[in-house]
């Protein structure tokens, strides 16, 4: 037969284990607090939405500030991974790659020319190619073009590239190698008059025939980046590089951008612009869902926003580098001058509040022009992401967010955690804690005792054994549920006998099993009984003091939690005892559990009519019929107001008149048999004359209490009051 074990593994957190789902128990607990404050479930909701919570197995539960803050760490840890300056010196690497390229190549060149065969007729007349196409002959191919440039040099210097490739057992021809020799000294003179400045550079290599063809495609790469970059953050249609383009395609963006531009200018003037003709004719290079002139402003604006946002986070001799060197790689004279008219025109449009700032970078990690510009507008989603975070009012509001941006910039887990905020309201509603009204969310009786729950649970969390209490009763009520306690049977005893210990009594006394006897003999001794304890039917009054010091003084909140507690601790374990609650101030009113959470400092008063809340406390507890009745009182004063001939009358310091009116309502409980506890949240010289009269007349209790610890005097008192063991 197998054996199977079971067992435990345990191991550090790690991130990647998965904790349980959020539940509406969870919020309500978080909000039990908020709650407790003023009872506004529009507000606990938002203050729960905006700053999360933690839930009881200890896991952070963050709101949208914390997500937001989140956000702002992962774009800081951008801009502190990254240095700028490696872009504009990646650019001059590249150029300083290009020209020793180039000079390899030419000396490459050299030494072939030395090994080539003077009888190929091939090898000859290659070189002699090269030779006038690469050189000064080559200028008029590339003004007639209008734009070939580097890239109209590659063929002509490429011929002349191929012509080391021969091979022949003949002796050079000293003619050709001499002539190669000028042409090679020409081409190092010209790399040596290459500006030291990146702009300066490409402007001199952009006239340069080269003679390596690794070394003119590395720079046409270079030309493409940068035209790539200037053309693509303005027009989405742009996909080709300007050097790679006909003279057609060139002429006819040119007309687009000088159309662009004059409808700019006409719109600035207070004209009609003519937007839908310029757009039926040059709406492919700017993409589908443009319905207005402001539309199309607002896509240029994006689409220049990471190049903007480049230069100005850029310092000014940066910027001025970096402008140069585009300048100079767009080489069509009259598509740069549109350009910068455009960037004129949008500048003047657009105010400048709307521009995206720029960034202050403070890594070491190098970047190229390329990832410089990913990496804008990746900022630059962290920034509309987080504007669209700041515009969000409550949870309604997530559903407008892109969940995949969302995961993109934060993560799986942050969008998980985004969803859970979009559901609280559902949650709670579904599970019966709140309800929809025409004035927003409120509470419903289950929401209430949830919260009274909450109460209860924190109160009991933090008490000691024996801390307060334990007092015996007068009297007793019938025994009541059994206890896990065992004791040896008495007469009188109920006889709920616990038959495992009873038997083994017998059997540690020796009248278990022998190989005469097959049974235990039971004697009256071995009769174990579990213990039981008597539970008493009480009917309570607790009186909340509601006067304006107990609201100021930070008390009324902790008492309001009491009565929440106690309310729960009532109906889950006493659902035979009586509760009331009375609120009293200049007067005295019965509140219902379910009202106290919502009540405000409209309701609060002047004045402390203890008289008027003992007389009411009395009239109620007068209907019950359980042997034991009582009072517990929550104040921070001794009486200030008593009704005289229907009037309330207030005063402070006190009367006499005030203390006698209160201590005839004293005299009148006591004689119905109601206990009096009160628990004091201030002294006061006053207080300590009134407090020692109630005692003299009532049978009751004082105790001083501070608010954080009233809780736990008033629950404790109260449950070592309802039970005692059996002797």
């Amino acid at each position: 037969m197998p054996i199977y074990r079971f067992g435990s593994r345990y191991s550090r957190w790690d991130g990647t284990q998965q904790i349980g789902p959020l539940s509406a128990d969870d919020l309500m607990r978080a909000m039990s607090d908020d709650l407790m404050q003023d009872g506004d479930v529009n507000r606990a909701l938002q203050r729960l939405f905006r700053w999360g919570f933690q839930r009881p197995d200890g896991e952070n539960v963050p709101g949208l500030q914390g997500l937001m803050q989140r956000l702002r760490e992962r774009r800081q840890q951008q801009l502190e991974q990254y240095n700028l300056q490696s872009m504009l010196s990646d650019i001059a690497e590249r150029i300083e790659q290009i020209l020793a390229t180039e000079r390899a190549g030419i000396a490459r060149r050299l030494e072939e020319s030395q090994a080539a065969p003077s009888g190929d007729p091939g090898s000859e007349s290659d070189a002699g190619h090269g030779d006038q196409e690469s050189g000064d002959s080559a200028q008029p191919s590339r003004a007639e073009s209008g734009q070939q440039g580097a890239s109209g040099q590659a063929g002509q210097a490429g011929e002349g590239d191929e012509s080391g490739g021969a091979d022949s057992s003949e002796a050079p021809d000293p003619d050709l190698r001499k002539l190669l020799e000028a042409m090679a000294q020409r081409r190092l003179e010209q790399l040596d008059a290459v500006p030291k400045d990146p702009a300066g550079a490409i402007r001199a290599l952009t006239d340069y025939d080269f003679m390596t063809p690794e070394a003119r495609q590395q720079f046409q790469e270079l030309l493409d980046m940068l035209q790539q970059q200037m053309t693509q953050q303005m027009f989405q249609g742009m996909q080709q590089a300007l050097s790679q383009m006909t003279p057609e395609a060139l002429a006819e963006m040119r007309q687009m951008m000088q159309e662009l531009n004059e409808m700019l200018e006409a719109r600035r003037r207070g004209e009609d612009p003519g937007f839908q003709e310029f757009m039926h004719r040059w709406g492919h290079f700017f993409g589908p869902g443009l319905n207005s002139l402001d539309d199309l402003m607002e896509r240029m604006q994006q689409q220049m926003g990471a190049m903007r946002q480049l230069m100005q986070s850029m310092s000014a001799e940066q910027r001025s580098e970096l402008q140069g060197m585009m300048q100079a790689a767009m080489q069509d004279e009259g598509l740069r001058q549109e350009m910068s008219r455009l960037g004129e025109n949008l500048g003047a449009l657009i105010p400048p509040e709307q521009w995206r700032r720029g960034y202050q970078f403070s890594g070491d990690e190098s970047l190229t022009l390329e990832q410089a510009m990913r990496l804008m507008e990746r900022l630059g989603e962290y920034d509309d992401l987080e504007s669209q975070f700041r515009d969000v009012r409550d949870w309604n509001d997530l559903a407008a967010l892109d969940d995949d941006k969302i995961r993109d910039l934060l993560g799986a887990e942050e969008e998980e955690q985004l969803e859970q905020l979009r559901q609280i309201a559902r949650m709670l509603e579904e599970a019966g804690y709140i309800r929809q009204t025409r004035r927003g969310y409120e509470l419903t009786p289950q929401g209430v005792r949830k919260i009274g729950e909450k109460a209860l649970t924190d109160i009991f969390a933090d008490l000691k054994r024996d801390r307060a209490g334990q007092h015996d009763l007068r009297r007793e009520g019938g025994a009541g549920d059994r206890t896990d306690v065992t004791k040896p049977y008495e007469f009188g005893d109920p006889f709920l006998l616990d038959i495992p210990k009873t038997i083994m009594n017998a059997v540690q006394r020796g009248e278990g099993p022998s190989a005469a006897s097959a049974g235990v003999r039971l004697l009256p001794r071995d009769f174990e009984v579990y213990r039981t304890e008597y539970t008493t039917r009480s009917a309570t009054v607790l009186m909340v003091d509601m006067s304006r010091s107990m609201l100021y003084n930070g008390c009324f909140n902790a008492a309001k939690r009491v009565a929440l507690a106690l309310d729960s601790l009532i109906r889950g374990k006493y659902p035979r005892d009586h509760l009331s609650i009375i609120g009293f101030s200049y007067l005295a009113q019965e509140i219902k559990p379910g009202e106290l959470p919502s009540i405000d400092w409209n309701e609060y008063n002047y004045g402390t009519n203890m008289q008027h809340g003992f007389q009411l406390a009395r009239q109620i507890l007068g209907r019950e019929k359980g042997a034991n009745r009582q009072i517990i009182v929550i104040t921070d004063g001794e009486p200030t107001a008593h009704f005289d001939n229907g009037h309330v009358r207030f005063s402070y310091p006190p009367t006499p008149r005030t203390f006698q009116e209160t201590l005839r309502e004293v005299i009148r409980c006591t004689r119905d048999g109601i206990t009096i506890n009160t628990f004091m949240l201030e002294r006061s010289p006053y207080m300590v004359q009134f407090i020692n009269d109630l005692m003299r007349i009532n049978t009751g209790r004082v105790f001083v209490a501070t608010p954080d610890r009233l809780g736990e005097y008033i629950l404790v008192d109260y449950v070592a009051n309802k039970r005692k063991f059996v002797a």
